[in-house]
């Protein structure tokens, strides 16, 4: 019979951070070859994948807000 891991939360912030940092590089990167290309149907797909990242970054901040709130009750 296989045990299930203990949940641990303990750097679910520190994961939750690095992701948003990783978001809004791409989100930069993406910002840049819109403004490169020429091509209106590319650029419409760009801008659409930005708008999802944005609500991303949106979601992982609330997200992250919730984690700090829990890390500093103690997770209870």
């Amino acid at each position: 019979m296989m045990k299930n891991k203990a949940d641990d939360r303990r750097d679910n912030a520190d994961k939750i951070q690095h992701n948003i940092s990783n978001t809004i590089e791409n989100f930069h990167l993406t910002e840049e070859a819109i403004e490169e290309t020429e091509d209106g149907k590319i650029k419409r797909t760009l801008e659409e994948k930005n708008d999802r990242r944005q609500d991303a970054i949106n979601g992982m901040k609330s997200e992250m807000r919730d984690e700090t709130i829990d890390k500093r009750n103690g997770y209870r």
